[in-house]
């Protein structure tokens, strides 16, 4: 229990010296050193609104972003998915005539490599 009372104290005593020290130290009068305080406070505070209307802006620029993205994304699927079904109505009716050509194809090759084994 002394032990906490005697670090209270000194914290206290220790602060009260060092402010002091500051009063008096200080390169200003108090009515300088307030005003540039106060001049301080208000820049700080026009950086602060700057860095939130900044921020603001920013919040919204990547909202509207995003929706863009999202709205070209769905329509390049549709175009692909139009595009997949042009495909297959344009391949569909002569899908068997690919198939018997490549069958025609197939009996070629191996027409050909009876010829070259023969030899």
């Amino acid at each position: 229990m002394i032990n906490k009372k005697s670090l209270l104290l000194g914290v206290l005593v220790g602060g009260a010296i060092s402010s002091t020290t500051a009063l008096l130290s200080a390169p200003y009068s108090g009515k300088d050193l307030r005003s540039r305080a106060k001049e301080q406070g208000l820049e700080w505070r026009d950086m602060v609104e700057n860095l939130k209307r900044d921020g603001l802006r920013l919040k919204d620029q990547i909202t509207e972003t995003s929706k863009e993205g999202a709205a070209l994304v769905k329509e390049l699927t549709q175009e692909m998915k139009n595009s997949v079904e042009e495909w297959k109505t344009a391949v569909e009716p002569h899908q068997e005539n690919i198939y018997e050509y490549l069958e025609q194809i197939e009996s070629s090759l191996k027409d050909l490599e009876e010829k070259i084994n023969k030899e």
